[in-house]
């Protein structure tokens, strides 16, 4: 049994898939060539958006994203700490510092009415009514903090509230209305990270659509993916398009020895963009054969015997996930580990997402946080586990994956 079945859907699609790889061969045009430019108006015209930005992973789309917005040292970004690490590691890159704010134990997503806690907090410089770093981030050179200042010190002095990264966690988009009201009321800039929810709506938008600009990925194991990295950017802004497509290819202006800013070479790769055109051909049945995946499941763990052991996921009315993963929370860590055990002894393949948060990550010890900050998120971390989810997971196996839970 496969956790993630690339190999069926590629047997599905080898045709359509090896025409493309030769075409890109045949033109031979593998930097940005013309599959570049189609697959980034196809993927806008799905969004709703004016214009998407291809580029070589979800993480860099994040990057460029922050860099269109000139953010750097000195300035705070909001994001959640139960995501995965490239989230908050771009703010980091930058010398930026990301400010953590705790999840919805439900969604799993940044909590609206927490993180404008967090933003009230730090205007004031008051952790005493939300957890804060106790400094400012500076890459490579942080160093673990022992103790936290004593309750109401002002920490970390003079950062300045710059933006908000929201997450739409295993495929389901965040809360954008109480977002982006709250980014309006504060002045912040709002970068969605859809690298899980490309497919995904929030009450009838589709994700990638939310803030200034949102960032996707097309890692293989994502609801669409290419063959390697890639991602992707899109936004309704004329002139942070100009802005990311310079950022791609190193700050270019009118030409390629042209530079009118720092960037980085983030470009999509033309066999990438090629293979995603193929795949998404078959896209939107295949979010539909996830939605009955999804369905299955919870007709098959609404038994009273698991109900005890675990908690299936929530949609809330009005959204709609892609399931990118399929996340179940169980009653404590034992169950987990027990329920682990008996679906590995079966070769039933299982994953955690994930079970560090952020805060707690070496990388960002330097900030100060400390076990308890974010009590959701590290109960979640705790408690999570996710089973087999793809388009092509038959019910025979679901139904040998539920017998053991039950």
């Amino acid at each position: 049994m496969n956790f993630i079945d690339l190999v069926g859907q590629q047997r599905r699609i080898k045709s359509e898939i090896d025409a493309a790889i030769q075409k890109v061969l045949s033109h031979g045009k593998y930097i940005m060539g013309p599959e570049v430019e189609e697959l980034e108006r196809e993927m806008a015209a799905y969004v709703s958006v004016r214009h998407a930005v291809g580029c070589a992973s979800g993480t860099d789309a994040l990057l460029m994203a922050l860099m269109a917005f000139d953010v750097g040292p000195g300035d705070a970004i909001f994001t959640t700490p139960f995501t995965f690490f490239a989230t908050a590691e771009v703010i980091g890159l930058l010398g930026a510092t990301p400010v953590f704010v705790d999840i919805d134990p439900v969604t799993f997503n940044i909590d609206p009415g927490k993180l404008e806690k967090a933003i009230i907090a730090l205007k004031a410089g008051n952790a005493s009514d939300h957890p804060l770093p106790t400094r400012a981030f500076f890459p490579r050179r942080g160093c673990p903090i022992k103790s936290r200042p004593a309750s109401g010190t002002v920490v970390p002095a003079a950062l300045n509230p710059k933006g908000i990264i929201s997450v739409d966690l295993f495929g389901l988009p965040a809360d954008y209305d109480a977002i982006g009201a709250i980014a309006e009321k504060h002045s912040l800039i709002v970068i969605e990270d859809a690298a899980q929810s490309f497919g995904g709506e929030y009450k009838g938008h589709k994700a990638c659509s939310f803030g200034d600009i949102a960032c996707t990925s097309f890692f293989p194991a994502k609801p669409l993916g290419c063959y390697g990295d890639g991602g992707m950017c899109f936004t309704n802004n004329d002139d942070l398009v100009k802005i990311l497509r310079s950022l791609r290819v190193h700050g270019q202006g009118s030409d390629k020895y042209e530079n009118v800013r720092i960037g980085i070479n983030g470009r999509l790769d033309t066999f990438q963009a090629a293979i995603l055109m193929a795949k998404f051909a078959i896209f939107p049945e295949e979010l539909e054969l996830r939605q009955e995946v999804a369905v299955r499941y919870e007709q098959l763990l609404g038994g009273e015997k698991s109900r005890n052991l675990l908690t299936v996921p929530m949609i809330p009315a009005s959204y709609k996930s892609v399931w990118a993963q399929y996340s179940v929370l169980a009653r404590n860590e034992e169950v987990r580990e027990q329920l682990l055990k008996e679906l590995k002894q079966a070769q039933i393949p299982t994953a955690i997402y994930y079970p560090r948060p952020l805060h707690l990550q070496e990388a960002f010890a330097g900030l100060g946080y400390q076990a308890g900050d974010f009590p959701i998120s590290e109960a979640t971390a705790n408690r999570i586990f996710s089973l087999p989810m793809h388009p092509y997971l038959r019910q025979k196996e679901q139904e040998m994956i539920c017998s053991i839970i039950c």
